[in-house]
């Protein structure tokens, strides 16, 4: 049975860090309406799961307990275990550290064996697809090529977290049908760091 946590980014409503300074916005105030908009967009994606017959349970990473629980690692790891889909909401809680550094945390802590991360590109390229037509897409990488490259895939906290604690990362086409089945049983797709496909097939599907 595969146990699924996702962790919800906030940028379609709000981004914190493109909108610190406007109107005297200092960084930790546009970071925290940044978190509070994730949590709108787990209780709307919870809805929607539960409206198709998926068990949910949203945790925030401070308490708004009027509309979730709190993040209580045991109390997620159980929700998974009764076959609940957890959303976790509201980053880290703390301000300076995106939602991959969240699903990093996150996955660390619930001993999750992969990191899915669904974009808007096929996955991780040599270049910038939108500017050179002729990059190309990565099949595989390591945690030392995506920092010492450079590459825009997650910020250094996230791949670093993910490096030490041997957590393969999974980069796809979240806008592609099928490609999260794909990611969650295992199959190619995207682009895989830190890690070989034969083994995280295995691992995926375990």
């Amino acid at each position: 049975m595969f146990q699924v946590a996702i962790v919800v980014g906030g940028g379609n409503i709000f981004r914190g860090a493109s909108a610190a300074g406007n109107s005297g916005l200092d960084r930790s105030s546009a970071d925290y309406i940044g978190m509070l908009a994730t949590v709108m967009n787990a209780i709307f994606l919870q809805a929607t799961m539960e409206s198709i017959g998926i068990p949910t349970r949203v945790q925030t990473a401070f308490r708004m307990s009027e509309v979730a629980e709190p993040y209580i690692r045991r109390r997620a790891v159980r929700h998974l275990e009764k076959g609940r889909v957890v959303i976790f909401a509201a980053g880290t809680g703390n301000p300076f550290f995106t939602t991959d550094t969240a699903a990093a945390l996150r996955c660390a802590e619930i001993n999750a064996e992969v990191v899915l991360k669904a974009t808007n590109v096929d996955g991780v390229y040599d270049d910038n697809p939108r500017r050179n037509p002729n990059a190309r897409l990565l099949d595989t990488l390591t945690y030392q090529e995506v920092t010492s490259k450079d590459l825009s895939v997650m910020d250094m906290t996230a791949i670093t977290l993910c490096q030490e604690n041997n957590i393969p990362v999974v980069v796809f086409n979240l806008n592609q049908p099928g490609n999260i089945a794909k990611a969650i049983q295992g199959e190619r797709v995207g682009t895989l760091i830190g890690g070989t496909w034969n083994s995280t097939v295995s691992k995926t599907l375990g």
